[in-house]
């Protein structure tokens, strides 16, 4: 009898150790995750996760086991089912995207940055999860929609450039045509005339207009007498006409 009760006081500490090593063997396997993250996406849907985190293998380069694509919409899902005491991260999208639906464990803010969409959240106590459809414009329309301005305004203003190009020399050409009052034929050679002679000749050539002995005198700064002799001369050769309008005479060359 006396050695079953020592062996009954024996046996009961170990059966007590044990059921507390089972009772307490849960708290000591659970692990306090925590995320601090900055993923990347890429245009081809590779995934790079990086920063501090104890969660095994959740940072990552150039993945592509986080997105799939079916036609032209991507779908990115990062689900991690064990429970963080708290995650925190910033996600950027492809430049182009438009996201069509969104879902993730705690709270979540969308902003833009130059061109690109960029997700953040965080949470506490839950599972870490990021479920995104998104959708990726075309380059080349992104091309043609920046650039519709231009494309609009290059021949409009190559067509203004033009126009008053034309207009200018025009205007130019106008300007250094001669008046039909002014176009005279070539005068001749002067031969056998003397200085004041050809003086003369030369100022009616240049008018061609008829102009009075008066107006001779004054334009060639010449005597009166020395005026009406020359032009007496000239009309001795047939070079110039007299044409008697009233007390005055009007000179002109003569038409050959």
């Amino acid at each position: 009898m006396g050695n079953k009760v020592a062996y009954s006081r024996t046996l009961f500490p170990v059966v007590l150790l044990s059921l507390l090593a089972v009772l307490s063997a849960p708290s000591l396997q659970a692990v306090d995750y925590y995320a601090d993250l900055t993923i990347t996406v890429d245009l081809s849907g590779y995934v790079t996760i990086n920063g501090l985190t104890n969660y095994p293998n959740l940072t990552i380069q150039n993945t592509e086991q986080y997105t799939s694509k079916q036609q032209s919409y991507w779908l990115l899902n990062i689900t991690k089912q064990e429970t963080f005491s708290e995650f925190v991260y910033h996600l950027a999208l492809p430049k182009g995207s438009s996201i069509s639906y969104i879902k993730s464990s705690g709270s979540i803010r969308i902003e833009e940055n130059l061109g690109s969409l960029i997700v953040r959240g965080f949470g506490e106590n839950e599972s870490f999860s990021i479920l995104i459809q998104y959708q990726i414009e075309k380059q080349g329309d992104s091309i043609l929609q920046d650039n519709i301005v231009y494309l609009i305004l290059l021949p409009a203003i190559l067509l203004v450039t033009l126009l008053i190009l034309f207009l200018f020399f025009k205007e130019k050409k106008t300007k250094e045509l001669p008046h039909p009052a002014e176009i005279q034929e070539p005068l001749g050679e002067l031969k056998g005339l003397n200085h004041r002679q050809k003086q003369i000749m030369q100022l009616l050539h240049e008018r061609n207009i008829p102009l009075t002995q008066t107006d001779i005198q004054k334009e060639l700064q010449i005597p009166k007498a020395s005026v009406s002799r020359n032009i007496h001369g000239l009309e001795r050769k047939g070079l110039i006409e007299k044409e008697q309008i009233g007390m005055s005479n009007l000179i002109r060359l003569k038409k050959q």
